[in-house]
């Protein structure tokens, strides 16, 4: 310990062990979604529900106060400063919540969450809202204890923890914008692509098959193998730790597609984590920025890059290897495949274009539920009306493929579905500015180099961790904030150009 800073030391020291307790919570979570059976539930629940209260009960300790004042004295260079400023916004958000609450909540996500698995295929609405009530109360009481503490809206507080500094206000301002222009966008899109026909490939696609598929094409995205792995599971994400990175994605026999390019989404995701800097692992300013920076990694990957011709090139190869010869697979008609824009019930599965519309509607009303304005029960009628005004979708009585179709309400993850958007257009903004750098980009990529978007997003985004606000980092990279402009460039130039 530095006798110049030993009250910054110590906290360091803090965060190193929280740290590595995160690290067996993250890997208990993993195996609750991939690995775990039925019978473990209950004791998984009350695991998880354990180490989130003792993780709290650190991040809260009476002594921390004190100590991360007098480590605001310390002579600490830049990068400590930023560490330390990202400890003080993690010990207030902490501090805001009881323990007693953070066991609640635990409980209560892990229940849902497990039920949720047969809820979904089941059509079980009624079976859903039993376990969500209560999901949805510890949410909404962490959304008003989070706002007394920060002066914010409730919806407000709980997005401000996936993306610091980010409101509703801004949001609903984007969104407003993209309702605007984006059901004339699909409208003109989808007239076009019934002039243009693609050949769709003959399945079945066996499970093995895509398996190894999606294995070499991580291969080709330079996911690291010796640190992380690839799983099968209800729902796609990215977990583990940084040194530890699991991979999910799902496998149907009758569609390759969501399997591919949900590997390949998570691939970006994962990617992010792997080069996280490794330094200072452990600590804050490690972490990544936020979710929709991490939303713009996946999003640079799965749509920037992965839905790109020169890219099709690079996977037909792959296609004709481990599904075998189909004229399908030829990388003009891959790509035309790939970038097919079709209006449909499940997010995940959304073409880019529809995509931002399934947003729209999430935000709307998850926010209407926090704020108190609707409550559980009032999901599946806004729900249908709202995809029949954006997408054209009907809806009703089709639960597993309408609002039973995430985790993430299950979760209590409230203020995340705007950062997938949000990610869209921050992945348009970095390829605006790695094609600037590179301006033979995509001839590089048909040649199979893709060191210029890697060495990009490596140098502007995965090594800088936290250490600047988001606004900063994104002026930094590509020399302004956020601006939406550059993702209706993009789907303009992609699927009208």
């Amino acid at each position: 310990m530095s006798a110049l800073h030993p009250h910054y030391d110590a906290l360091v020291q803090l965060h190193t062990r929280m740290h590595h307790l995160s690290h067996l919570q993250s890997i208990a979570w993993w195996d609750q979604a991939c690995n775990m059976p039925p019978k473990g539930q209950q004791a998984r629940a009350a695991a998880l529900a354990e180490i989130a209260a003792l993780l709290h009960r650190m991040g809260t300790d009476p002594q921390l106060a004190a100590q991360l004042q007098r480590a605001e004295q310390e002579p600490l260079d830049e990068l400590q400063r930023a560490n330390l400023r990202e400890m003080q916004r993690q010990w207030r958000n902490a501090n805001a919540l009881p323990e007693s609450l953070v066991q609640a909540k635990t409980l209560a996500t892990s229940r849902c969450e497990h039920a949720w698995r047969q809820q979904r295929p089941a059509n079980d609405w009624t079976g859903f809202l039993e376990n969500f009530r209560p999901v949805l109360r510890a949410a909404r009481e962490e959304a008003a204890l989070l706002a007394a503490q920060s002066g914010l809206r409730p919806y407000d507080a709980l997005m401000d923890r996936y993306e610091p500094g980010m409101r509703s206000e801004t949001v609903e301002r984007v969104f407003g914008e993209l309702k605007g222009w984006l059901p004339g966008l699909i409208a003109q899109v989808t007239e076009r692509q019934q002039r243009e026909p693609v050949r769709r490939p003959s399945g079945p696609f066996p499970k093995a098959a895509q398996r190894a598929l999606s294995l070499d094409v991580m291969q080709l995205l330079q996911f690291d193998f010796d640190g992380g792995r690839l799983d099968e599971s209800t729902h796609p994400f990215s977990g583990g730790v940084p040194e530890d990175v699991r991979l999910t994605t799902r496998y149907g026999e009758s569609d390759f597609v969501q399997s591919l390019m949900g590997t390949i989404h998570e691939t970006g995701h994962a990617r992010y984590e792997q080069n996280l800097p490794r330094e200072l692992l452990g600590q804050p300013i490690a972490q990544a920025r936020s979710m929709a920076l991490h939303e713009s990694q996946s999003l640079s990957f799965e749509m920037q890059l992965g839905c790109s011709r020169p890219f099709a090139g690079l996977l037909a190869p792959l296609m004709a290897r481990h599904l075998g010869a189909d004229p399908a697979y030829e990388a003009d008609n891959l790509h035309r495949l790939l970038t097919r824009v079709q209006p449909g019930f499940i997010r995940v599965d959304a073409d880019e274009v529809t995509y931002p519309a399934h947003v729209i509607l999430r935000f709307e009303i998850e926010r209407a539920l926090i704020e108190g304005d609707i409550e559980a029960e009032d999901i599946p009628a806004l729900w249908d009306e709202r995809m029949q005004a954006l997408l054209g979708v009907d809806t009703r009585g089709n639960y597993r493929n309408g609002c039973l179709q995430d985790v993430h309400w299950p979760e209590a993850l409230f203020g995340y579905f705007p950062c997938y958007t949000l990610g869209a257009m921050y992945a348009a903004q970095w390829f605006a500015a790695i094609r600037r750098q590179t301006p033979e980009l995509d001839a590089r990529i048909a040649a199979g180099d893709l060191s210029p978007v890697f060495d990009w997003l490596r140098d502007n985004i995965w090594s800088q961790g936290s250490r600047w606000t988001t606004d900063e980092l994104a002026v930094r990279a590509s020399g302004e904030p956020l601006n939406p402009a550059h993702f209706r460039a993009h789907l303009e130039a992609r699927y009208l150009g």
